[in-house]
């Protein structure tokens, strides 16, 4: 049956940048499979489909080209971006609760991630590493200057073998207004390198604020493609802010 998605650049308030992701809405879920199907055939980092619940709740699920992933922080500010409203998400990492300002600066209330100091795993060469650990969807390595973040070339099918969502290389901020910068890595999911990753600085916020001694911060996401991530620390949650930017309407005819 034909289905209709909208492509937004999320974290950004440019087109062509930050991270895309389609976003669906629905009646009903399809078939798991036809969902992984569309986000394979859209073979963007994710792809959203949400099911209104009426009230302003809705059931959300995210799916990269190659898994369904339990969290997602850009297609989540890109589904509130289409929604246009509030909203209540129900997903498989509980309810995030999602704002939309004047200004279209939206805010998205999702779980802290801390992560735990852990051995850096054999056969993983990023250079200069200054502290490993884990959270709970992906691995942290904070490298010794953010220049060695920008220019990271790292082995992919290293990675890969360690496990996990994906790994996250950051180092402080280098320039004024950027708090701390990164980069994420995720083939296991299907996604080489992810262009802004909402969800990783559930982790980011932890990690950096308790070394700044900051509960305000702001992460560049240093990608091709780049993109800028607000976090806002508030105990055992982390608020989230981004803008984004609709670039197209995908109609599938099957």
């Amino acid at each position: 049956m034909a289905l209709e998605l909208t492509v937004v650049d999320a974290f950004t308030e440019r087109p062509f940048s930050g991270n895309p992701a389609a976003v669906a809405l629905l009646d009903e879920f399809p078939p798991e499979d036809r969902m992984q199907a569309i986000a394979a055939e859209m073979r963007l980092p994710e792809t959203a489909f949400v099911v209104e619940r009426g009230e302003g709740r809705y059931d959300l699920r995210w799916f990269s080209p190659a898994v369904e992933v339990a969290l997602c922080g850009h297609a989540t500010l890109a589904t509130t971006h289409v929604l246009g409203r509030p909203a209540r998400f129900q997903t498989k990492s509980g309810e995030l609760v999602c704002s939309v300002a004047e200004d279209g600066l939206i805010e998205m209330d999702f779980p802290a991630d801390p992560p735990e100091e852990a051995p850096l795993p054999a056969g993983i060469d990023l250079g200069d590493v200054q502290w490993y650990g884990r959270g709970r969807f992906d691995g942290l390595a904070q490298l010794g200057s953010a220049a060695q973040v920008r220019s990271l070339m790292p082995d992919l099918a290293a990675i890969e073998r360690i496990g996990g969502r994906a790994l996250i290389v950051t180092a402080a901020g280098d320039r004024d207004g950027i708090d701390c910068v990164s980069r994420v890595f995720g083939p296991a999911t299907g996604i080489p390198e992810d262009p802004v990753t909402g969800s990783a600085h559930c982790t980011l916020a932890a990690f950096w604020g308790e070394r700044l001694g900051l509960d305000v911060l702001t992460g560049e996401q240093a990608s091709a493609r780049g993109g800028v991530v607000r976090m806002r620390r508030a105990g055992d949650r982390v608020v989230l802010g981004g803008h984004a930017v609709t670039v197209s309407r995908v109609s599938l005819l099957v």
